[in-house]
């Protein structure tokens, strides 16, 4: 069980999700050990997981988001609309203890390295939320978890955080463009049938964004926390560089590519005016830093030191760098009020 003596937020503010009804909830300040074992791992996280390829769901549709993965040469994809439902993936890729991890509420997909000081942890559900955010735990410590920060608030383990490695949410049809062998979730060791459409949905209910806007939300969110600079529920991806971060707002920026300077290094934000085209990049090639500019002639990226055209991805589809893939940056995506939560006074670029 984790050690509620030690924690860095409120008790109160941790509330576990009862499934009994809207608005019902328990907070950890109050829960008892029967409720807290009974609640974990309610949402069932996937601990050994199973992929097949591109084509293996067929109800998977191009404009589905996915949440992608790179290790080395391999691409890994993991459906928006089967975390919706999962929440956390647990695995061992490329010899690096992963993490895959959304938060419907939040809108939150991030990746993060499992590995804390030499030890690799195992992670559950608590069915709790911390300003409305998924509560993970670790099996080792039993220390409670805020996804989006990747951080320990409660327990033995609280102010550490887990290392976020590089990834992108897109729609599955660029992923797939992009990493045309690239391995998709499909089902779990104990899930023989595999994920099937009937249990999946098409992810965020229209409105939903809508009531985060109103901070209608559907756990208790603290409202001193809230940062007035956006609307709680627009949409931002945060890339993180040599110690530094920065968030940039989805809905603001339309068809543009962002290039900026990050932690003393050069980087590139690649987005498309639907919000659900995204991606973060090193520049650098061979020493040399590429400039980047939404060409509306071309519907596409272009450097302007080749004039070669690029896709949302990231990758030159023509041109003489054509075939050449930029190196993906530390994001995380989620909506405005979880990542001001999760890192008071965040720079901000507004365009």
């Amino acid at each position: 069980m984790v050690d509620i003596s030690i924690h860095q937020v409120s008790l109160d503010d941790i509330v576990f999700d009862t499934f009994s009804g809207f608005g019902r909830y328990v907070p950890l300040s109050i829960a008892d050990d029967d409720l807290i074992l009974r609640l974990r791992d309610a949402i069932v996280p996937i601990a050994q997981p199973v992929y097949g390829g591109p084509d293996a769901l067929s109800w998977l549709e191009d404009e589905d988001l996915v949440l992608g993965y790179r290790s080395g040469e391999a691409a890994f994809a993991y459906p928006v609309n089967v975390l919706n439902f999962h929440e956390l993936v647990t695995d061992d890729i490329g010899g690096v203890p992963v993490l895959i991890t959304y938060c419907p509420l939040c809108f939150s997909g991030v990746v993060f390295n499992r590995e804390v000081d030499g030890r690799v942890l195992t992670f559950g559900n608590t069915s709790a939320l911390y300003q409305s955010d998924l509560v993970m735990y670790d099996h080792q410590t039993g220390s409670y978890w805020f996804q989006v920060g990747g951080e320990a608030v409660v327990g033995t383990l609280t102010g550490t955080r887990l290392k976020i490695l590089p990834s992108a949410t897109m729609e599955w049809g660029q992923w797939r463009r992009l990493y045309p062998d690239t391995k998709l979730l499909v089902g779990t060791i104990q899930d023989t049938d595999g994920f099937n459409q009937s249990r999946y949905g098409r992810g965020m209910s229209a409105g939903f964004q809508d009531s985060v806007n109103r901070e209608d939300f559907a756990f208790p969110v603290s409202k001193d926390k809230l940062d007035p600079r956006l609307s709680a529920g627009e949409i931002v991806v945060t890339i993180e560089l040599n110690q530094a971060a920065k968030a940039y707002p989805l809905g603001l920026l339309g068809n543009a590519a962002v290039n900026d300077t990050l932690g003393g290094q050069p980087v590139v934000l690649l987005t498309r005016e639907d919000n659900r085209g995204v991606g973060a990049f090193s520049p650098l090639l061979d020493a040399m830093a590429l400039t980047f500019e939404f060409r509306d002639s071309d519907d596409a990226f272009v450097d302007r030191e080749t004039v070669s055209i690029w896709d949302v991805g990231g990758r030159a589809t023509s041109g003489p760098m054509e075939g050449v893939q930029l190196d993906l940056l530390n994001t995380r995506r989620a909506f405005w009020f979880s990542i001001a939560i999760a890192f008071p006074g965040i720079e901000l670029f507004l365009p």
